[in-house]
């Protein structure tokens, strides 16, 4: 029986769903992914004897670009402010495990071209974060490239039935009484079989008003346009124009090992020394002797016979070419980086792998001014999620979040606080603004932290000559 897909059920179901090209792609981009495309890493060699399949050697650069941009975007030291709802929205991402999952969310995003977070609330009113990979996500209505209406689709097991579940985000419908400008959550289980509808298992509601006005959902692209599908909201992967950098990168490197695997003393023997084993010959009953060889056999190679009666086994001494291997693969590696945003020289290959540059980026570079792009799409997913957690917890729609990226890329810290002390002393900049930069933190947060300081220099008798700081009042922190 042909299975109901995903997009079939929603058309099934009165919505019509946008011509993606980019679809096509994702399974493809996935592959690469998951370092395992086999019409490529698998590969036919022939041994004199026969063909043998071999599996190429790989350096999994797909991934491997993924995981860099993910811990350049979103890592340990980005920080999210929210005025006075700070603690309790660092609460619920810390229930939402939200810190490892959307690293890994952005890892997929850049991958696969899209992700998404997903908000509302669980069974138990508890504020629940969804992470969903473009292959679950189907946009149903957007504008201007911005989703207004979407689906997030997955197939699951209910009832040891493998069945479609559904969550759809969409506004409101006149004709059923409801409010055109709110966000209504639709929720669907269906048989993948046959298409039909399935029981809710708990206390799920089919359709649920959130008296939002705002989608309780954020997509992460990479900033860069899709050029399968112009018009389409959904992004491309990081690697989509750099297939052939990174089929590079294994070609060169599956040469390399194997100058070290075949690398070893060979010896040519005639096939008419080759050791005897019995068999069929074609179509024939009758048994004949043939030459066999190991296939496993790596020393010994065999010659077919000619003319020449004389053939003896000879020695084979082959020269590894590391040197010349390494230089291909750097420039391999480069080319790869940079079709990647990530620069020409992020990658050095050294006789122990890969190992990624240390070195401080400068502000000119093209890994700094993509960084710089990239975080525009994901900061503002941030925010809508930080406020659409916040609406969910009863605090209303327009919270106010910032969200302080990891320069530490960029500029180490020392060289933060050296810069910041010598606009403080030369006024130039206020105390205030110097703490909120070096320290990350809020206004507020930078006030507290001025006042302790007064605090602590008072009670020891110190004269503090603010003027010359640049400020006229630390503790309200006027005079910036």
């Amino acid at each position: 029986m042909k299975r109901v897909t995903i997009k079939q059920y929603l058309s099934g179901l009165g919505y019509s769903l946008p011509v993606e090209e980019t679809y096509s792609y994702i399974a493809e981009w996935l592959e690469w992914y998951q370092n395992e495309v086999s019409r490529f890493h698998t590969y036919k060699i022939y041994d004199g004897a026969r063909l043998r399949s071999e599996k190429r050697y790989r350096l999994g650069m797909a991934k491997k670009v993924c995981e860099d941009w993910a811990n350049l975007l979103l890592n340990e030291k980005v920080s999210i402010k929210a005025e006075n709802y700070e603690p309790r929205l660092n609460e619920i991402l810390e229930n939402n495990n939200f810190r490892v999952r959307g690293n890994q969310l952005i890892e997929l995003a850049f991958a696969l071209g899209t992700g998404a977070l997903v908000e509302y609330l669980g069974p138990e009113g508890n504020i629940v974060i969804d992470y969903v990979r473009a292959d679950m996500i189907y946009p149903l209505s957007y504008d201007n490239g911005d989703v207004t209406e979407c689906a997030f689709g997955s197939y699951r097991n209910y009832g040891g039935k493998e069945c479609i579940y559904l969550q759809i985000h969409r506004l409101g419908r006149r004709q059923d009484g409801e409010d055109p400008r709110e966000y209504y959550l639709e929720n669907r289980i269906a048989d993948v079989d046959s298409g039909a509808a399935v029981p809710f298992p708990g206390n799920m509601h089919t359709v649920i008003r959130t008296g939002s006005r705002k989608p309780l959902f954020q997509f992460i692209t990479p900033n860069i346009v899709n050029n399968i599908d112009l018009d389409s909201p959904m992004g491309i992967s990081v690697f989509a124009n750099a297939l052939d950098e990174i089929k590079a990168c294994d070609l060169v490197f599956d040469s390399y090992i194997n100058e070290f695997v075949l690398g070893r003393k060979r010896i040519l023997v005639p096939i008419s020394m080759a050791r005897m084993a019995m068999g069929q010959q074609g179509d024939r009953s009758e048994t004949v002797f043939v030459p066999e060889f190991d296939p496993s056999e790596t020393v010994f190679y065999q010659m077919p016979s000619d003319r020449n009666s004389d053939l003896k086994p000879t020695e084979v001494d082959m020269t590894i070419r590391a040197q010349e291997h390494e230089l291909g693969i750097q420039r391999a590696l480069d080319l790869c980086s940079f079709k990647c945003g990530l620069g020409t020289r992020h990658y050095q290959f050294t006789g122990s792998g890969v190992k990624t540059a240390t070195e401080v980026i400068s502000d000119r570079s093209d890994l700094y001014q993509n960084l710089k792009k990239n975080e525009i799409p994901v900061r503002a997913a941030i925010v809508r999620m930080a406020q659409a957690v916040a609406f969910l917890d009863g605090m209303g729609e327009d919270l106010e979040v910032s969200v302080d990226f990891d320069d530490s890329v960029i500029e180490d810290a020392n060289t933060s606080i050296d810069r910041n002390l010598k606009l403080v002393q030369g006024g130039l900049k206020s105390r205030i603004s110097a703490i909120m930069e070096i320290g990350k933190c809020s206004r507020e947060e930078a006030q507290k932290e001025i006042r302790r300081i007064a605090e602590e220099e008072s009670g020891t008798g110190t004269e503090i000559d603010w003027s010359s700081m640049g400020r006229t009042d630390p503790v309200s922190g006027d005079g910036e």
